[in-house]
């Protein structure tokens, strides 16, 4: 079975270009986003580095830590950054985990248990290791994306997505589509209009289930 939204994430000990790592005390209480890669130096993925790379001030504001995932080793996890920097013009400060044998990738579901790097591999061998996850400090998976290899991630999305978790689990309330940083969210429709007046004061009601409020 899959990782799941709410379920636990693997308390795996990793090797990155940084040391090796265990999981759990890497997130401690801290939010964290692990974004996966089926190999380095390709291109798309070297943008999506740099723009995470790009992102260093954003990450730190909301009180999360960001960590790479790439089937290839640490030696060429750290060749590829001066890559990554060269595009991103900045820092990448963060560690990228070398899943050579793929032991991440299976424990996160993104490839099957008998997969494997077969000689002479390309990306496609990897392909479906281009997830994005969103994890909790209670370590819990909270949101995660799965994105071709021909597509660039939007780390505006994830930025947009995180902002989300964070205002609804600190506040008790849910986002509407399309939700900003700012906008009105949705009272939860377990709490009836005396407590959500009690709670949050004035509201709009657009429909008997769909109540919304600022913050």
């Amino acid at each position: 079975m899959g990782l799941r939204i709410n379920d636990t994430i693997p308390n795996l000990t990793v090797e990155t270009d940084q040391g090796t790592l265990n999981l759990h005390d890497w997130v401690g209480d801290s939010w964290a986003i692990l974004f996966s890669h089926p190999k380095d130096f390709t291109p798309v993925c070297t943008t999506e580095f740099g723009a995470v790379a790009q992102l260093a001030d954003e990450w730190e504001k909301r009180g999360t830590k960001v960590m790479g995932i790439s089937v290839d080793g640490v030696a060429e996890h750290i060749k590829w950054k001066a890559d990554i920097e060269t595009v991103g013009g900045a820092k990448a400060g963060f560690p990228i985990i070398a899943d050579s044998d793929l032991t991440v990738a299976k424990a996160f579901d993104m490839l099957p248990a008998d997969a494997y790097l077969p000689d002479g591999r390309t990306p496609n061998d990897s392909a479906t290791v281009r997830a994005v996850f969103i994890i909790g400090p209670d370590k819990q998976l909270k949101l995660s994306m799965t994105y071709p290899m021909t597509v660039g991630r939007n780390f505006a999305e994830v930025l947009r997505a995180l902002d989300g978790l964070q205002t609804s689990t600190g506040r008790g309330v849910a986002t509407p589509a399309n939700w900003n940083v700012g906008d009105d969210v949705i009272i939860p429709a377990t709490l009836s209009d005396e407590d959500a007046t009690a709670k949050f004061g004035e509201f709009t009601k657009v429909l008997p289930y769909l109540r919304k409020t600022s913050l």
